[in-house]
């Protein structure tokens, strides 16, 4: 998922604070000191929401998680799409091919304007770096309650916890709404971001969709930007980089997703059963296959696993735009061969997610919706 070329160094500075100056004497035990940086700095409390799962983690761990050979995605011009009927129909073929062999690929020449990204990547700065306390309150775009997460809901090891943060916005909260002057220019970038991409998903869901002989209207009459979600990410330098991951390991519950990310790496994937680090490339879009294509594409089209390493130094900012159809629709598998999947809305899918999540600790996916036969 998330191509901004902008690398950050860590925020360490500390907001100046609205008390009087005080010594030692003032605060006896240090506490009020301690809540009051913790209150100005963007960073979650990881360490102090996960110490129990810290301390009982070995301490010297060999990081393997960066130690893993990088690649570049397969690329695709979309500007051969406009060109002449032999440019448009192997263009096309590379679409379906990365889509089956990769699950992920990467676009350039998209409609979506550099400026248009820019701003994005700017105002998502500008957000995610504003006080924890504060983000965790936020309200100024009428944000749906939840939109604001960090970390894992319920991790019981490192293994389940992801050293970062995310606003993931449900659209129907932010179009059509009114919003408070403080955020016009965020609203304005997010709306722009959001109907550029949009275009972008649908013209490459609808080729798909043909090229394994599925024409359909789904994707230009039902997924809507307002049923459709936009996650803006920062992951926070990470001192524990060797023991956890920036983003666990997981599948995306879409049928494309389309991210925009920094040059500063950390996405990585499964490809024929091993991980392997993806370069970023600062003129390109990544997009990804999601659940609910390989579902309706009968298993043709790949939903690849896929995770963030963390960094130890630098912070890094991606944004996902997720094409999603309203819950009611329903994903019925279809191709070659028999039924893998049975019948089952968006909806049911998505709260069969949140069971799993609250009993096993993640998401369990595609499996729970296969046929007996399979």
């Amino acid at each position: 998922m998330e191509n901004h070329i902008l690398v950050q160094e860590p925020q360490t500075r500390l907001l100046k604070a609205t008390v009087p100056v005080c010594n030692s004497d003032c605060f006896p035990n240090q506490e009020f000191q301690a809540d009051m940086r913790m209150s100005e700095s963007a960073d979650p409390p990881f360490e102090i929401a996960y110490k129990h799962l810290l301390e009982k983690a070995p301490k010297n761990v060999e990081n393997s998680l960066s130690a893993v050979e990088e690649c570049e995605l397969p690329l695709i011009d979309m500007q051969q799409l406009a060109l002449g009927e032999a440019e448009r129909q192997e263009c096309r073929k590379l679409i379906a091919r990365a889509s089956q062999e990769w699950g992920f690929f990467q676009v350039i020449n998209h409609g979506a304007s550099r400026g248009g990204l820019e701003n994005m990547r700017s105002e998502q700065m500008k957000l995610m770096r504003k006080p924890f306390q504060e983000k965790k309150a936020y309200k100024d775009l009428n944000l749906s309650d939840g939109t604001y997460r960090w970390g894992a809901p319920l991790p019981t090891s490192l293994k389940q916890l992801s050293w970062s943060e995310a606003f993931h916005v449900r659209l129907s909260d932010i179009l059509d709404s009114r919003c408070s002057h403080n955020t016009i220019r965020l609203r304005s970038s997010m709306e722009e971001f959001v109907f550029a991409i949009c275009e972008v998903a649908k013209e490459l869901a609808e080729i798909l969709a043909e090229e394994m002989g599925r024409e359909t209207d789904l994707f230009r009459e039902e997924c809507l930007p307002e049923s459709c979600y936009l996650r803006l990410n920062r992951y926070p330098p990470c001192p524990n980089y060797s023991r956890m991951m920036g983003l666990m390991p997981h599948t995306d519950t879409s049928f494309l997703t389309v991210l925009h990310q920094d040059n500063v790496g950390g996405l990585q994937l499964v490809k024929d059963g091993k991980w392997i680090a993806v370069k970023p490339n600062p003129d390109a879009l990544i997009i990804n296959i999601g659940d609910l294509f390989q579902a309706w594409s009968n298993n043709l089209y790949k939903s690849v696993e896929h995770r963030v390493v963390a960094n130890p130094v630098k912070e890094r900012f991606s944004t996902a735009y997720f094409l999603c159809p309203p819950t009611g629709t329903v994903i019925e598998s279809g191709g070659v061969g028999g039924a893998v999947y049975r019948t089952f809305s968006f909806g049911e899918y998505k709260k069969q997610i949140e069971l799993d999540v609250k009993n096993v600790g993640q998401k369990v996916g595609l499996p729970r919706f296969l046929l007996p036969t399979h």
